[in-house]
């Protein structure tokens, strides 16, 4: 039986006309659906101010960041839908429906009315439409990915694949782009108030270009040639991951490959973003210019690593990437912080704040449902409160009955134990009077201490923070370029869309999606604003070990071979 033509094509011809629309037809489409994806990462903050309003800024910020997080949970159960669909189906018509959910979501975000308009609905219902935007990505990349290695000539998967690697970056700096412009036009009330909306609603745009586009694609050549020999898979779901044989390798590509750069990704892409502006107490616009100014430079390595690829291999390079994050992010975001915010640093490293406190007495801060009324003890309110000014402390644990004590330097302060009024929903007079003067208090002591209010545009070194953005991103280009021929390369296809799909989903959604949150909160309970890093450290590290023993190389696979692993028809 001859062999696919795409296995047959020189690897040294140049990219012919069909080859090229399949990239673009498929790119396009991806870098819309990304940039839906990623408008709500970008307008968080606003978003919590116009959908969990009755919340302090704290728990409503890390409330906006778990509905955030909600589109990422769901991400594996949609590529198990569209998986199978596209395994059955096709890849065209499955990845066309991905983009008219996504689109139709992302729109009524747009119109969505906020909390002081429809209460308890708008967060419900926002949360409702994050999680269809999931499943729509879910589906998504499988498909894209698969498409364009099944048109790509044997030698050359890395150099056609790392094209759709751009996408999320590109769609992430689209959404910056449109978020700016706006907010440039209408100023920062504006936007704030009802400008916002209107990089979500233009997506109906959007979707109407990449319908129109996609609907012009021919299904992928590799699955017509198995749907016309009748070999597709009748139970894509059971033969990937009901066969020890397949579910292996799905799970050393979830746990030896795709973790690990799911938080490099997010660590890189959007945790510094939430860095900055939340924690370096820089302003929205200049963080959203400083971080697409380092996508524009860091960019192209996505098509450099997966060219690369192609000659040296798919592992060295994102092990390499692993390992490298894992080493050097503590020193790069102690770096940023000096860069992005002088004076903070300063303050960090010449005035010690400690909490003393019973640890009994202490709540867990990272909790995504607590208000601030839910935060009544004296290390409760100290801990809420040296987490909304960014400042870094170190806890010291005290006897039992022994009262919380703050030291800024050498300033000491004694938070108040609150009372709530009988419907619990607020603090009582005193409480709230006691409260305030706290806070004044700290904020006094904090300021003698050096410790500034947000960050000051003018002593900010905006070169040296774009070269730390820059390589941060640049650590994403490594895992994240070769990665999808790689995944294509692993399994077999007949039951390609949906093994991928769940394995960069998994990693993808729940690794890295929950990245920011799980980051944050860990900084919440632990008082260190460098804390939350450990989680992408540690994840990085074991993923490259697992990898570097149990993932083998797969740039010289034949992907068009008639069976790569184990299913239930092979004969022995």
């Amino acid at each position: 039986m001859a062999s696919h033509p795409a296995a047959e094509h020189d690897p040294h011809a140049p990219m012919s006309r069909e080859e090229k629309k399949v990239i673009f037809a498929s790119s396009l489409g991806t870098v819309f659906e990304w940039y839906d994806f990623y408008l709500y990462g970008s307008l968080a903050p606003i978003i919590a101010q116009q959908f969990f309003a009755p919340l302090d800024p704290t728990a409503a910020f890390i409330f906006a960041l778990l509905a955030f997080a909600a589109g990422f949970i769901v991400r594996p159960f949609g590529a198990l839908v569209f998986g199978r669909l596209g395994d059955l189906a096709g890849r065209k018509y499955t990845f066309l429906l991905t983009i008219i959910l996504m689109g139709a979501s992302t729109f009524l975000v747009g119109i969505l009315p906020g909390y002081n308009s429809i209460g308890i609905a708008a967060p419900i219902i926002l949360i409702a439409l994050r999680l269809l935007q999931g499943l729509a990505l879910g589906g998504e990349y499988g498909g894209a990915a698969t498409y364009v290695a099944e048109h790509a000539p044997q030698g050359k998967r890395g150099a056609y694949t790392s094209w759709i690697q751009t996408t999320a970056t590109l769609g992430l700096l689209l959404s910056l782009l449109v978020i700016m412009g706006i907010r440039s036009v209408m100023g920062e009330a504006a936007f704030a108030d009802v400008g916002w909306r209107i990089p979500f609603i233009l997506s109906v745009v959007l979707l109407g270009i990449s319908v129109w586009v996609r609907l012009s694609m021919s299904e992928s050549p590799a699955f017509q040639k198995m749907k016309d020999e009748g070999k597709l898979s009748d139970a894509p779901l059971s033969e990937s991951f009901g066969q020890w044989q397949n579910l292996r390798i799905v799970l050393i590509a979830l746990f030896g490959l795709v973790a690990g750069q799911a938080v490099v990704w997010y660590t890189g892409q959007f945790y510094t973003l939430f860095f900055l502006t939340g924690v370096l107490k820089v302003d929205s616009q200049t963080a959203n210019l400083l971080l697409a100014l380092a996508l524009v430079i860091a960019t192209p390595f996505f098509l450099v690593f997966g060219s690369l690829s192609d000659r040296v291999g798919r592992k060295p390079i994102i092990l390499a990437g692993l390992l490298l994050a894992a080493l050097t992010y503590t020193s790069l975001f102690r770096e940023l912080t000096e860069a992005a915010n002088p004076d903070l640093a300063r303050a960090q490293a010449s005035a010690r704040i400690v909490l003393k406190a019973d640890p009994a007495t202490c709540s867990f801060q990272g909790s995504p449902i607590a208000r601030e009324v839910d935060f009544t003890s004296a290390c409760d309110i100290a801990k809420r409160a040296l987490a909304q000014s960014a400042a870094s402390y170190s806890n010291e644990p005290l006897p039992a009955g022994e009262p919380t004590l703050v030291m800024v330097g050498d300033v000491r302060l004694t938070p108040p134990t609150l009372k709530l009024m009988a419907d619990k929903a607020r603090f009582d007079e005193e409480s709230s009077k006691a409260l305030a003067e706290f806070r004044a208090a700290l904020g006094d002591a904090l300021n003698a201490a050096g410790y500034p209010a947000k960050a000051d545009p003018a002593k900010m070194d905006s070169v040296r923070i774009v070269l730390i953005l820059a390589i941060l991103v640049l650590y994403v280009t490594m895992v994240y370029g070769p990665i999808a021929a790689m995944l294509v390369e692993l399994f077999p296809t007949r039951i390609r869309y949906s093994s991928l799909s769940l394995a960069y989903h998994v990693g993808n959604g729940w690794f890295g999606g929950l990245m920011p949150t799980i980051a944050f909160a860990m900084v919440a309970q632990n008082g260190d604003i460098y804390h939350g890093l450990w989680y992408p450290i540690v994840i990085a590290g074991l993923c490259a070990l697992i990898g570097l023993f149990f993932l083998r190389e797969t740039k010289d696979v034949d992907i068009y071979a008639k069976f790569l692993y184990w299913h239930p028809n092979k004969t022995r």
